[in-house]
């Protein structure tokens, strides 16, 4: 811990670090790869929605030691519509059957009482409306964009319309990558799920201004100097904030890991994985986005400006003029590989500086005797 501890000291101070802008090509790259893939899924399987969205019936049965595929062909036979069957954690079974007429959930009930051959009144019944499943699809959606909405808003007026732009693009990208995993895995889509999307974009916009307000400060009167770009001070603000964004991410996804691999593997508590996953990717990819794709985009955006275009051919230009100030030693070596100016490598004096003491102090004063 106290060697990661001083790696985040080093980081922070600019004695070290890694290039992320000048790999933004890679990690857009990998992005889209991602991406497409994540779309692809979607597209071909689809999402497995929950009868919140579609409408249906869930029912829960006692503990019985009916298998899980016993209880699909059991609930297909008796309703006709394929069925999600889930084992719980104290033997009961939970069998969803989406799409149905809830006017015949009673027979539904009544037959799969008699595969189970349990009592009917010992298998509990949940129906939902397909009128209401389009009330919460609506409402989720609604939800989404009122916060894309907020937060660009929140943006553009705390930092800037371009820091703006690039946090949104995060966004929309940790969401794509997010419910794209949630097709190819098959998960179910709950209301719990639009919950744990919600969350982990506050989290993945936590990071971001995390690195835009130390961007925002480093980049204060930027064009009256020489010396670094507009990308090489963003890529120092995300180097200083890098051991920060790490811990909190790591610190998150330790307890939503023991609730997905935990509580919805071992446990058999079903119900925590629509929530669980959707946190346990979102907190990945915001993360990811926050390092390499938002601030990489606030940079290429900002040198389109012409006076930021104007202070990379002055600081260019200036490096060509004197290129010998790089075989000085690395004590005033910046973490970006380039020299600061002299008067930076200095130690400052604070305060008066102490004299040494003169042998002949007093001579020639008219106070200064000698005896």
């Amino acid at each position: 811990m106290s060697k990661l501890g001083n790696l985040g000291a080093r980081l922070h101070r600019g004695e070290i670090s890694y290039d992320f802008i000048g790999h933004r090509k890679l990690w857009y790259g990998v992005s889209i790869l991602i991406t497409i893939t994540a779309i692809l899924g979607l597209a071909v399987r689809g999402l497995n929605m929950g009868i919140d969205f579609q409408g249906g019936a869930v029912f829960t049965t006692e503990s019985t030691s009916v298998s899980v595929s016993q209880a699909e062909e059991y609930a297909k036979s008796a309703s006709g519509h394929d069925a999600v069957v889930q084992k719980l954690g104290d033997g009961k079974m939970r069998i969803q059957i989406a799409g149905m007429d809830i006017k015949q959930s009673d027979e539904i009930k009544n037959d799969l009482a008699k595969d189970f051959k349990v009592d009917p009144e010992s298998i509990a019944a949940d129906l939902v409306g397909p009128s209401w499943g389009d009330q919460i699809a609506g409402k989720a959606w609604q939800g989404l964009a009122i916060f894309m909405v907020l937060v660009v808003i929140y943006l553009a007026i705390a930092f800037e319309w371009r820091m703006a732009i690039a946090a949104l693009v995060a966004l929309i990208h940790d969401i794509t990558i997010t419910v794209g995993i949630y097709a190819l895995v098959g998960f179910e889509v709950t209301p719990g799920t639009v919950i744990g999307l919600l969350t982990i974009l506050g989290y993945s916009l936590y990071d971001t201004v995390v690195v835009f307000d130390s961007l925002k400060e480093q980049t204060k009167d930027l064009t009256k100097q020489t010396r670094f770009t507009y990308s090489e001070v963003a890529n120092r603000s995300i180097n200083g904030t890098l051991v920060r964004s790490i811990n909190t991410t790591v610190v998150a996804l330790l307890p939503v890991a023991g609730l997905l691999f935990i509580g919805g593997g071992f446990l058999g508590a079903g119900a925590l994985n629509d929530i669980s996953l959707s946190l346990f990717v979102g907190l990945a990819a915001g993360a990811y986005s926050s390092i390499f794709i938002a601030t990489p985009l606030v940079a290429d955006l900002k040198e389109l400006e012409p006076q930021y275009k104007a202070l990379k051919k002055r600081v260019l230009a200036k490096r060509a003029q004197s290129p010998a100030e790089g075989e000085r030693g690395d004590e005033t070596r910046t973490a970006d590989g380039y020299d600061d100016d002299a008067e930076d490598a200095a130690p400052a004096v604070v305060g008066p500086r102490a004299q040494p003491a003169s042998r002949g102090r007093g001579r020639g004063r008219p106070s200064g005797k000698r005896r």
